[in-house]
């Protein structure tokens, strides 16, 4: 096989990113919508019917980074995130809770999925992370493209079940979203 460097970019690594969360929410049988215009830092809003009795029509919103050169730590996960998405994320202020997804990839394109018959295997993992209680932060003055290093707790795995939790009545409390 042909070594795959110079194959995939930055846009190629999101939209793998992307696909990796829209699959995983699939699994778990929510809602995606895409936001097609990232004018306020989503990429995707998930949610579902909800049952008679319950909330209805239960909604989170996510922006979405990959990277295939994490800064993992035992507890966490260091990730430089750009002011103007972290200021999109921060803070109570928002109609549903917002988290910050992050995939972690391969550095090869190739390795990023594995198909055989009876499976499909997506490498590596995402991690999930809220910033509500968060103050958003003023513009970096010596550059424009000012980051904000974040740590990302490797307890938040996400997965079916976890995608789940996110819209549980007491985390949407926690976050200020009724």
């Amino acid at each position: 096989m042909n070594d795959s460097k110079g194959f995939g970019d930055n846009g190629h690594r999101g939209a793998f990113g992307e696909e990796f969360i829209r699959m995983l929410a699939t699994a778990a049988n929510l809602d995606v919508t895409r936001k097609e215009r990232d004018r306020v830092g989503v990429d995707w809003q998930l949610g579902y019917a909800g049952r008679r009795g319950t909330r209805r029509f239960p909604a989170i919103e996510a922006q979405v980074k990959c990277t295939s050169s994490p800064d993992i730590h035992d507890d966490h996960i260091r990730y430089p995130l750009k002011l103007k998405n972290y200021n999109q994320l921060a803070g109570p202020d928002y109609e549903m809770p917002r988290f910050l997804f992050l995939v972690l990839a391969p550095a090869d394109p190739f390795a990023w999925s594995y198909a055989k018959e009876d499976h499909l295997r997506l490498s590596h993992a995402a991690y999930w992370l809220c910033l509500h209680d968060r103050e958003t932060l003023p513009p970096d003055n010596r550059s424009s493209t000012g980051t904000r290093t974040i740590h990302i707790p490797r307890a938040n795995l996400l997965t079916v079940d976890s995608l789940h939790d996110l819209f549980a009545e007491d985390y949407r409390e926690l976050v200020g979203a009724s």
